[in-house]
């Protein structure tokens, strides 16, 4: 199996885009695919869940990103960063399960922080800001596909919050005809995702518990779905709505169109690892837990060439093989380390 390669797209090159959140887990792949594309990148990021060491580019794609440490709260220090016609990416923000524990800064941060980047990038006059939102702003689905036009009803303060930041960016447009477009994307994973605190995501915590033989744990029954993308076609999603015309003040869905429940994903995690005996002990359902959700992403096939690319099983191929890269007693000692219930 040849590891999967981050892609480039056209429209990018000389470009100068600022990417908050750029540290982060989709932030790091959205800043290799811009400077493999041929932009400049200035990553702005307090690593709050980040790492330089995401940004480590260079054997990657060849070059490697200007890095800038600071709050998206802190508007001054943004507009410094920020030039006129630069493109904005913004992701930084704080999870769901942050949310549950501190409700108030997880709210501050992807709300008021979403605020500040929008109006230090309309002082600086910089040429678009692309607002990475969520699907967590949709709740559990009441029908399927989800198309953008669907009800939004968040289960957890980060998915309001989140809510709010799109909010912002659609009046920010409507308001002073300042380009904004946001972008949903559904339940990212790949390389560099969050495994550890209150950022871990299910996939990564299923994968490095199967490598190092620990049980699966699934909270409640396993039967709520999910639509997994992975990053790097997230990416390609977040950056296509920088280059695309006609597109202002619009907000597009980012999956992958294929819905697996979780009691799926740990089997299917079970046979890429190659170990069918592997314990799952479901626990108590989580706190504010959507149920369902699976993307209809037409409309950015339609406006901004949207396909994703890599199917699930390829994709988690790769993240096992990531993973079985970390020496064996490392990769133990994270995993009897993880936190079960990681939003307390």
């Amino acid at each position: 199996m040849t590891e999967l390669q981050i892609p480039t797209l056209d429209g990018l090159a000389g470009r100068r885009c600022v990417v908050t959140g750029g540290a982060g887990f989709i932030g790091s792949s959205l800043t290799r695919l811009l400077l493999k594309s041929g932009a400049e990148v200035v990553v702005f990021d307090n690593l709050a869940t980040g790492a330089i060491a995401n940004l480590d580019c260079g054997g990657e794609v060849g070059r490697e990103p200007e890095v800038v440490w600071g709050d998206v709260r802190d508007g001054e220090r943004l507009v410094r960063v920020l030039r006129e016609g630069d493109t904005v990416f913004h992701l930084a923000c704080l999870g769901v399960r942050h949310s549950i524990h501190s409700p108030f800064e997880n709210e501050d941060v992807n709300a008021r922080g979403t605020m500040t980047v929008l109006a230090a990038a309309r002082q600086a006059k910089a040429g678009r800001v692309v607002h990475v939102s969520s699907s967590e702003v949709y709740g559990t689905a009441r029908s399927v596909p989800m198309t953008e036009d669907h009800p939004t009803d968040p289960h957890t303060i980060y998915g309001s919050s989140k809510l709010a930041g799109e909010c912002y960016a659609r009046s920010f447009y409507r308001c002073y005809g300042f380009q904004t477009v946001v972008v949903r994307p559904f339940n990212s994973y790949g390389p560099r995702s969050h495994f550890e605190g209150d950022s871990g995501e299910v996939l990564p915590r299923f994968v490095l518990r199967a490598v190092t033989g620990h049980p699966l744990v699934i909270f409640g029954d396993g039967e709520q779905t999910r639509d997994l993308t992975h990053v790097y076609d997230t990416a390609t999603a977040i950056a296509l709505a920088a280059v695309a015309k006609g597109v202002e003040g619009r907000t597009f869905n980012a999956g992958s169109g294929r819905e697996i429940s979780i009691n799926e994903l740990a089997e299917l995690v079970r046979r890429v690892v190659g170990n069918a005996d592997l314990p799952i002990e479901h626990v108590e359902p989580r706190p504010g837990d959507v149920l369902r959700l699976l993307a209809d992403s037409s409309e950015a096939e339609r406006a901004l060439g949207f396909r994703p690319s890599v199917p699930a099983e390829r994709g988690i191929a790769d993240l096992v093989a990531g993973f079985r890269a970390i020496p064996l007693a490392r990769a133990e000692q994270l995993a009897s380390g993880m936190r079960v219930k990681n939003w307390e």
